[in-house]
């Protein structure tokens, strides 16, 4: 057992995307959790495919069926023993099958309540259906991803469901832990998409009061505006990433590229189109192999762009061990690092169900217990 939430007991109510992503990282940091499944579910998979579903390693699967009264009666017994409970429903959903937050806090004054909603628990939108590029359209994080008289470039999923949505809520689980160890009182989290997504944008909102951002998309200095701050495509047609933004390093990157400085003023922005392909018709001229030689290891404030399949293989990522192999599937390795109380993956993604008899046992139900309800079809 390692990692700084050691000790921490988290009952997760499975779900899709960003739920899944939270329990992920709390498990990577040591905390005991638990993954509620719907009973149906556990004859869908085997733990040789499950391996692949990457969200879900770290911890175990109980089935339960909560359409039963004896398996609400089950997962209301498990948050009376949980620190923190997380689920991923609609706004009333949870109440509706019985595990709402106001009855598991009178059965756990203690307990931390984490609710990952799109668009939160509250508000016109609230009761809709979405998904991550939804969320941060109306957020306003989705507006400025893009070029120039380009539309806006959906990141895949990375800001709404998982940045805005699954961290925030792992991080305001483990705020409200902190609080309610001193207060002795849990409480409801509420994390949206929509409103995490919206605290990401918060440096851009503050450039654009000083009118330091333009809502012209792809013209600033961070959009692929300028050309200090971009992608070029090599020889190759492999991509490498330029971020010279800083006096010193912007000398430098002129300097590596063989332009006169006084050619090409940095802040000119009239001349950035002209500068920007510039820079392009140079960087065509060599592979990215070719680049790297060149400008690894310098100042420049570069890096190649590398495929998920590439990455892991990078000496830099290599000696730091940032991915890292669980039962034959390269992943990304848990973050942060902790220099007394490291983090690490306990087990791989486990199947529906995997864990039924072992968790609830350890968890205190007695063997008559778990056999009762197996045999009322209330866990599976």
């Amino acid at each position: 057992m390692s990692g700084p939430l050691t000790g921490l007991k988290v009952l997760e109510i499975a779900g899709i995307g960003p739920g899944p992503f939270c329990g992920m990282v709390l498990a990577d940091l040591g905390a005991d959790v638990v993954r509620v499944d719907r009973a149906e579910r556990v004859t869908d998979r085997d733990p040789a495919s499950a391996r692949f579903d990457l969200l879900a390693r770290g911890r175990r699967s109980i089935g339960v069926d909560l359409k039963n009264p004896e398996g609400v009666a089950t997962v209301l017994d498990l948050a009376a023993e949980a620190d923190v409970l997380i689920e991923g429903f609609r706004p009333g959903v949870a109440e509706r099958l019985g595990i709402g937050p106001d009855v598991c806090l009178e059965r756990n004054p203690r307990l931390v309540y984490g609710r990952m909603t799109g668009w939160g628990q509250t508000g016109p939108y609230a009761h809709t259906a979405g998904h991550d590029i939804n969320y941060i359209a109306l957020s306003g994080a989705l507006h400025p991803i893009g070029r120039r008289g380009e539309a806006p470039v959906p990141p895949v999923n990375f800001v709404g469901d998982f940045g805005g949505g699954g961290m925030l809520l792992a991080l305001g689980v483990c705020a409200a832990v902190i609080e309610a160890r001193v207060s002795g009182s849990g409480q409801v989290v509420d994390a949206a998409m929509t409103d995490g997504s919206a605290l990401l944008t918060t440096m851009f909102h503050g450039l654009a009061a000083t009118g330091a951002w333009s809502t012209e998309r792809g013209t600033n200095l961070l959009d692929t505006g300028s050309h200090m701050y971009d992608v070029f495509e090599c020889a190759d047609g492999e991509y490498i990433s330029l971020g010279s933004l800083e006096p010193q390093f912007y000398a430098e990157m002129c300097t590596r590229l063989g332009i006169p400085i006084a050619e090409m003023p940095e802040y000119d922005r009239a001349r950035w189109p002209e500068f920007k392909e510039r820079i392009r018709s140079i960087v065509r001229e060599k592979t990215r192999d070719e680049w790297c030689a060149l400008l690894e290891g310098t100042d420049v404030c570069f890096a190649p762009v590398l495929s998920l399949t590439e990455a892991p293989s990078h000496p830099h990522n290599r000696d730091r061990a940032t991915f890292i192999e669980v039962d034959g599937i390269t992943q990304p390795a848990p973050a942060p690092r902790f220099s007394r109380t490291p983090g690490a993956i306990r087990r791989p993604p486990s199947a529906a169900g995997q864990h039924t008899d072992e968790a609830l046992a350890e968890w205190g139900f007695a063997a008559e217990r778990i056999a009762a309800l197996k045999a009322s079809g209330a866990i599976a």
